[in-house]
């Protein structure tokens, strides 16, 4: 009887890590995180290009998956030095006080086929705010090297307004020079991390 109950004890073991929530952390190379804001008439875009995010993925149980990313706010890159760099001051993002920008989910609610509500908190120039996302799901499976891989995307509307972000000029003609209200747009490819033998 003992030995019944310990070779169940070992196959339960065994089978925990299948069990678990799996782990994917974004491919940067093959993920962009973008925005556009109005600059006078037209929408001007533009991206960061250094950040990091871990998604895991409870299959029986999506409810209790969870995500987290953080952007270096120094990375951001509009095709202009100049307008770079006056993005970095305090007139904007202050990099030199806040070099992050994160998001931590504290729930996802399925929403439609494929989509879900992911709701967290985040936080921007030290302003923390609980915003809801609508992430679609676009599949998954093996590239060509084996790597097992997710894809997500997103888009919203945010006011740079609430997280203190004021910075703005009169035009002689009437009107404001950046508008406030910054649409977000990111599309997400993410690898599966890889669990080695000893990990149980």
């Amino acid at each position: 009887m003992r030995s019944r109950i310990a070779v169940l004890a070992a196959a339960l073991a065994a089978a925990s890590p299948a069990l678990a929530a799996d782990t994917y952390q974004l491919d940067k190379s093959h993920t962009t995180v973008g925005f556009e804001v109005r600059h006078i008439f037209t929408m001007l875009g533009g991206k960061f290009q250094d950040f990091s995010g871990t998604i895991k993925v409870d299959r029986a149980k999506p409810e209790s998956s969870t995500v987290e990313f953080t952007i270096q706010a120094a990375s951001v890159f509009t095709n202009d030095q100049k307008r770079d760099d006056h993005l970095r001051t305090p007139d904007f993002f202050d990099v030199a006080t806040h070099p992050t920008i994160t998001f931590k989910s504290t729930s996802v609610k399925p929403a439609a086929n494929n989509v879900y509500e992911v709701t967290g908190n985040l936080t921007l120039r030290g302003v923390t705010k609980q915003v809801t996302l609508p992430v679609t799901f676009l599949g998954e499976g093996k590239d060509p090297w084996g790597n097992e891989k997710m894809g997500f995307e997103l888009a919203t509307t945010l006011n740079r307004k609430d997280y203190g972000i004021n910075w703005n000029k009169t035009l002689d003609q009437g009107g404001l020079l950046v508008g406030d209200e910054v649409k977000v747009r990111i599309s997400i490819e993410a690898n599966k991390v890889k669990q080695t033998a000893d990990a149980r």
